[in-house]
C-alpha cells in the first residue's frame, strides 16, 4: 500500500522539479558564444568544414575548436530548427529562450535517468527504485542557489552543450560496460549496438577537452584496477596470463575510444584560444587551492561532502559487512583517486582568462557528478538496508538535506542573472525601423559584454534576423557606450 502511494508521489516530485528547472532556465539570458557558433561567424566556420582536424594534422593550422566539431554541429542544428518549431506557439523572442530551457531540461532529465540506471542497474521507468534515485538527486541540480559552485546545467546554454550534454552521453556510452562488470558477466552486444557505440565514441571524442580528459583518467583507473586484480588471481607478475585473460570485445571497443581521444587531444593542442593565452604551468598549479576554496565558499559542496561522509560512516560502522556495502566503499576509494589524478592533470589542459583559478564548476564537472552519483548510490543503499529504527531518522535527515538545496534554488533569479533587461533590448530591436539601434546600457544583449560600437553586433544582428526577431539586419550598440 505504501509503495502504491509512494510511486506516483516520487514521479510527481521529479516531474515538478524538471518543470521548475524549465521555468528557471527560461529566465536566463543569452550569451556571447551563442551567435558566433550558431550563425556561425568566420572564426567558427572552419571547424564545421573540417570535422576531424585534418588541417591541424597536415598543415599545422591553428583555429577555433579543432576537436569540437560535434559540439558546434549540435548547437547549429538545434538552434537553426527548434526555435522555428516553437514559433508556432510563442513569439520569435520567446522561442529562443524556450529552446534554451527545453534543452537544459532534456539534459537534466536524461542525466537523472542514466544515473538512476547506474545506481539501480535497472532500465525500466515503471519501477519505484529508479524514481526514488531520481528524487534523491534532483534537488542537487541547481540553476540558482549553488549553481556557481556545483551547477551541472550552466547559465550559459553553450556550456550546457559543451559540458553537461557530452558528460551525459559519456555515461550513456559506458553504461553497458559498467553493468556487465558489476554483474560479473561478459559484455554481449549485437553488431548494430557495437556500431552505434563506435559512432557515439566518434561524437564524444570530437566534443572537446572535458571528455578526453575524463577518458584518460578513467581508463587509467580501469587498467590499474584490472592489473591489480590479475595480480591477485595469478599470485604475482604473470603478463602472459594477463594478456590471455583480456576480454576481447570491451578491450577492442574501449581501445578504439582511447585512440580517438588521443588523436582529439593532439589536434586540440592547436586550439586558437589556448595558444593565445599562456600562463606558466607552475603558476597554474599554485592556483588550484584558490580555485577549490572558491568552490567550497558556499554551503552547497561542503554539505554534499558531509553527507557522503555520513553515508560512508553508516555503511562502514552501522551495517554488517556485505559484498554490496564493500563495493560501495571501494567505489568511493576509486572515486577519490580519480578526483586526485584529474585535479593534478587539470592545469595541463591550458589556461583561460575567464577561468583564472583553473578550477571551476565546468572544469571539475566530472568530480561534481561523481560526488552527486555517490551520494545517490550510498543513500539508496542505506534506505533499504538500515535497521528500521535508524532508517526513520535517516530518512528525516535525507529530507532535510534535500530541503536545504530546494530552498537555496530560488525560483526567481536575481536581476543580474535574469533575461528581463535583455528581452527589453530584443523587443526594442524587433520594433526598430532604423538600421542601427541604440539599446539600454543596463545589460548586454546576446553578448558577454556591452557593445560600444555597432559593427561588433554584426554576428548577433544576422542571427536575430535569421530567427525572425528583427525585420532585416539591425546593428545595435548600448546607450552611453
Amino acid at each position: 500500500m505504501k509503495k502504491n502511494f509512494l510511486f506516483p508521489l516520487l514521479v510527481l516530485f521529479v516531474l515538478f522539479d524538471l518543470g521548475y528547472t524549465f521555468l528557471q532556465a527560461y529566465q536566463l539570458p543569452l550569451e556571447g558564444d551563442l551567435p558566433s557558433i550558431v550563425l556561425p561567424d568566420a572564426e567558427c566556420q572552419q571547424v564545421l568544414q573540417d570535422p576531424f582536424g585534418w588541417a591541424v594534422l597536415t598543415r599545422n593550422e591553428v583555429y577555433v575548436a579543432p576537436n569540437r566539431f560535434f559540439a558546434h554541429a549540435a548547437m547549429v542544428t538545434y538552434f537553426k530548427s527548434v526555435p522555428f518549431a516553437l514559433q508556432r506557439l510563442v513569439s520569435p523572442i520567446s522561442s529562443v529562450y524556450a529552446a534554451c530551457a527545453l534543452f537544459a531540461v532534456a539534459v537534466q532529465a536524461l542525466l537523472l535517468y542514466v544515473l538512476s540506471v547506474y545506481i539501480t542497474r535497472n532500465y525500466h521507468l515503471n519501477k519505484l527504485n529508479n524514481w526514488l534515485v531520481m528524487a534523491l538527486l534532483a534537488p542537487l541540480f541547481q540553476i540558482a542557489g549553488y549553481n556557481d559552485q556545483m551547477g551541472i546545467i550552466d547559465h550559459s546554454i553553450t556550456y550546457t552543450f559543451f559540458y553537461a550534454f557530452p558528460m551525459t552521453l559519456l555515461l550513456l556510452l559506458l553504461l553497458p560496460f559498467f553493468l556487465a562488470a558489476v554483474k560479473g558477466q561478459p559484455l554481449r552486444l549485437s553488431w548494430p549496438s557495437r556500431l552505434a557505440l563506435v559512432g557515439l565514441m566518434v561524437v564524444l571524442a570530437f566534443n572537446g577537452a572535458i571528455i578526453t580528459g575524463v577518458v584518460a583518467v578513467l581508463f587509467f583507473g580501469i587498467g590499474l584496477h584490472w592489473v591489480l586484480r590479475q595480480w591477485q588471481v595469478s599470485g604475482g607478475f604473470n603478463p602472459v596470463q594477463w594478456v590471455q585473460r583480456i576480454p576481447v570485445l570491451p578491450a577492442t571497443l574501449l581501445g578504439i575510444f582511447t585512440l580517438l581521444c588521443l588523436y582529439s587531444l593532439f589536434i586540440g593542442l592547436n586550439e586558437k584560444e589556448s595558444v593565445g593565452h599562456v600562463l606558466p604551468l607552475l603558476e597554474r598549479y599554485t592556483r588550484i587551492p584558490s580555485g577549490l576554496f572558491w568552490q567550497f565558499r558556499k554551503l552547497g559542496l561542503p554539505l554534499l561532502v558531509v553527507a557522503i561522509g555520513v553515508n560512508t560512516y553508516f555503511i562502514s560502522r552501522k551495517l554488517p559487512a556485505t559484498p554490496e556495502g564493500q563495493r560501495i566503499l571501494l567505489i568511493l576509494k576509486w572515486l577519490t583517486l580519480f578526483s586526485l589524478i584529474y585535479l593534478l592533470l587539470l592545469p595541463l589542459g591550458g589556461y583561460r582568462e575567464y577561468r583564472p583559478l583553473i578550477v571551476r564548476r565546468d572544469s571539475i564537472m566530472p568530480l561534481i557528478l561523481g560526488a552527486i552519483a555517490f551520494y545517490g548510490l550510498s543513500t539508496y543503499f542505506l534506505i533499504y538496508h538500515l535497521p528500521a529504527q535508524i532508517r526513520r531518522w535517516y530518512i528525516v535527515g535525507v529530507v532535510l538535506f534535500a530541503a536545504i538545496y530546494i530552498n537555496a534554488d530560488s525560483f526567481k533569479l536575481p536581476q543580474v542573472a535574469s533575461n528581463v533587461c535583455e528581452r527589453q533590448g530584443l523587443e526594442r530591436l524587433a520594433e526598430a525601423t532604423e538600421p542601427v539601434v541604440r539599446v539600454s546600457a543596463e545589460c548586454a544583449v546576446m553578448a558577454w559584454w556591452k557593445i560600444n560600437s555597432p559593427e561588433y553586433s554584426e554576428t548577433s544582428a544576422q542571427l536575430l534576423e535569421y530567427w525572425g526577431i528583427t525585420k532585416g539586419k539591425k546593428l545595435y550598440y548600448h546607450q552611453g557606450w
